[in-house]
């Protein structure tokens, strides 16, 4: 089997080294850099995962992540490594695109075991797979291509937003918890917390101009879809 490709940054050449010392111990093809501006130079070459500093010089973490997302539209899946752990902090990278978040300082094994679940979340399919194509009302979504459409436009949403839209796009009606969304989302990251859960489905209502209806919230339950606004 092919190695995964990870990318370490890191402005901190302590870090830098014993993170790449340990993934290559664990079987991984690892690479380094010590800027957000060199890693951006490379990241498009066949990387599976990206373990991002949040705080560098020059370009943050959370700024190339959303460069990542944002101007290159590349989902390849992000882990943030930070001393910073206040809830604004985490709201802020995962809007940005991370994919998960570990506080600094952390245990080796930690990092390997959280590098392993996200990559699993990434390349294995799920078991209840969705439809190649979901229509509702005026929202389709693509799921094989990974693009939406609002009345035929298409909207581009980070890999995060996707998939909660595409989870209650595909039981339409259906009231979804936050609980019952980080479970089913976030089922590794078991510190996501609800606001997290209102950001994202606040970003995607933003994105959906005239379906923005379609996403519902009964207060005191969760959220849902319907093209019946």
């Amino acid at each position: 089997m092919e190695k995964k490709k990870i990318l370490i940054v890191d402005d901190e050449p302590d870090i830098r080294e014993i993170l790449q010392f340990n993934l290559e111990n664990a079987g991984y093809d690892v690479v380094a850099a010590a800027s957000a501006e060199a890693a951006l130079e490379i990241c498009d070459s066949g990387i599976d995962l990206i373990l991002l500093d949040v705080m560098m010089e020059g370009i943050s973490g959370f700024k190339m992540a959303e460069i990542l997302r944002k101007e290159r539209h590349n989902q390849v899946p992000v882990i943030f490594l930070t001393a910073r752990s206040a809830e604004n902090d985490l709201l802020t990278g995962f809007s940005a695109g991370g994919d998960d978040y570990i506080p600094k300082p952390f245990s080796i094994n930690e990092v390997l075991a959280r590098v392993k679940a996200v990559l699993k979340r990434s390349t294995a399919p799920r078991q209840d797979k969705a439809p190649e194509e979901i229509v509702l009302g005026k929202l389709r979504i693509d799921v094989t291509r990974k693009m939406v459409y609002v009345n035929g436009v298409a909207v581009l949403l980070p890999k995060k937003e996707l998939e909660i839209l595409t989870l209650l796009a595909s039981h339409p009606g259906r009231i979804y918890s936050r609980e019952e969304m980080i479970n089913e989302l976030w089922e590794d990251a078991p510190y996501v917390l609800d606001r997290t859960v209102d950001v994202h489905i606040a970003r995607i209502r933003s994105k959906l101009g005239e379906c923005k209806g379609y996403l519902t919230n009964r207060s005191g339950y969760g959220y849902s879809m319907n093209a019946e606004e």
